[in-house]
């Protein structure tokens, strides 16, 4: 997904939404992301990282629910 700033456009996708979390680039190529809010919102995302931004390329999403951590106030890239 390189050149296409997944990144940026998920971090604003997650502000839209009202979310809480993070998203990074990981050494793989892969892209990370946690996000933290209402269960139907976080769906909206979901649906938002399955197709990306304009001209990205998503093969595949792994999802993992998890309980809620609260350690994060606002959604941003990270490292």
């Amino acid at each position: 997904m390189q050149g296409v700033a997944y990144r940026a456009h998920a971090r604003e996708e997650g502000k839209r939404l009202g979310l809480q979390g993070w998203v990074r680039n990981r050494d793989d190529g892969t892209v990370e992301l946690v996000a933290e809010g209402p269960r139907d919102r976080l769906e909206e995302m979901l649906l938002w990282c399955r197709r990306g931004p304009r001209f990205a390329r998503v093969d595949d999403i792994d999802v993992d629910w998890e309980e809620p951590r609260d350690d994060v106030s606002s959604f941003e890239i990270s490292g």
